[in-house]
């Protein structure tokens, strides 16, 4: 009867990272730009941070009023693509 028992147990086990948030991902590239998209997405960081010199060296700064809404929407998705992913895991 005992070893029937222990059978029927169930284990459950619930591992959950650290979520992003979204908010701090705003903010952070809000205030930093490709440096605060860090937070949320390294590569993303990487990517716009090599676009936004490049852009910002050829307009003389100029450009970067389109690159830097750019790192802020794309820190938003990355962030709350990242708790998607991790919540459905």
């Amino acid at each position: 009867m005992a070893t029937d028992q222990k059978q029927n147990i169930q284990k459950i086990v619930v591992v959950q990272g650290a979520s992003k948030s979204t908010a701090v991902a705003v903010v952070l590239s809000l205030l930093f730009g490709p440096l605060g998209m860090f937070y949320s997405t390294a590569m993303g960081g990487i990517v716009m941070l090599v676009i936004s010199i490049v852009v910002g060296i050829f307009t003389l700064g100029f450009g970067l009023l389109i690159t830097w809404p750019i790192c802020i929407i794309w820190a938003a998705l990355a962030a709350d693509k990242y708790n998607k992913k991790a919540l459905a895991a």
